[in-house]
């Protein structure tokens, strides 16, 4: 799977690739602030539940928090409960 960034200043989305299917997973997040982003939207298509792809979204948006210095902000419910299954995020969960 291969994992790409898009950005447009006040938000943006991070697509999952999986080889051999057409339709990327997405996770959607606005910027509320230079250190604060909010997740608001996870989409997994049919084709690719269950093989782990909406976990490495969340994965990669707590690698690119810790990167860039930032906090999240869990309004979407899937990565609300990822946060809550991995007390090691707290480091970039905003409370």
């Amino acid at each position: 799977m291969q994992i790409t960034s898009e950005d447009r200043g006040t938000g943006g989305r991070y697509l999952g690739h999986v080889d051999g299917v057409a339709e990327p997973a997405e996770m959607t997040f606005s910027r509320a602030s230079p250190t604060l982003i909010i997740i608001d939207h996870t989409q997994v298509p049919d084709a690719l539940r269950g093989k782990g792809v909406g976990q490495a979204l969340a994965e990669h948006a707590v690698a690119e928090a810790r990167t860039g210095g930032w906090k999240i902000i869990p309004l979407c419910p899937f990565m609300k409960a990822q946060m809550d299954r991995h007390p090691d995020w707290n480091d970039v969960r905003n409370s």
